[in-house]
């Protein structure tokens, strides 16, 4: 399988991804085209032999990151992730409304390592990789991440355990 074949296989989880990251699902649409076709016009840069999905994210971060800078002051930033709209029973939608929120809450840099080991299953050294920056960050954001989610849930019986995906 050629790295064309690979980027088209990764494309659902550049999607998930965002969609969480963002939580819009057309503002997520749009981050991964735009990861795509830097990573396209950018594949030479790709070393093969290393790891194309942990390399495609850190385009897709670096893609986010230059958006989020170049906004103009004056817009907000809380409005980045809106909540999901999930067809699901009460309780479970309830539960999914708090874990949104308690997202939304995190800084950026805390959700979007959250996301990548627990979302994605991204080992701390493919998360560091894609994010640019040292294993023990990875590991203090998450925590930290973890912690702020964990105290936002109290009270539920169905408090998310925020451990990778199996």
């Amino acid at each position: 399988m050629d790295e064309a074949d690979q980027i088209v296989a990764l494309i659902p989880r550049l999607r998930r991804y965002a969609r969480a990251l963002l939580g819009d699902r057309a503002a997520a649409d749009d981050l991964v085209q735009d990861t795509l076709e830097r990573a396209w016009t950018k594949l030479h840069l790709y070393r093969t032999g290393t790891n194309l999905r942990a390399w495609l994210f850190t385009v897709l971060h670096n893609v986010h990151v230059n958006r989020v800078r170049g906004r103009r002051p004056d817009e907000p930033l809380d409005e980045e992730m809106q909540e999901l709209v999930v067809s699901a029973p009460a309780p479970d939608y309830l539960v999914l409304r708090d874990i949104d929120r308690a997202l939304a809450r995190l800084p950026d840099e805390q959700r979007e390592v959250l996301l990548l080991v627990v979302l994605e299953d991204m080992s701390y050294e493919q998360t560091a990789d894609a994010l640019g920056i040292p294993v023990g960050t990875v590991m203090s954001r998450l925590s930290r991440a973890r912690e702020k989610v964990r105290n936002s849930m109290t009270g539920h019986a169905a408090a998310p355990k925020l451990t990778r995906v199996k």
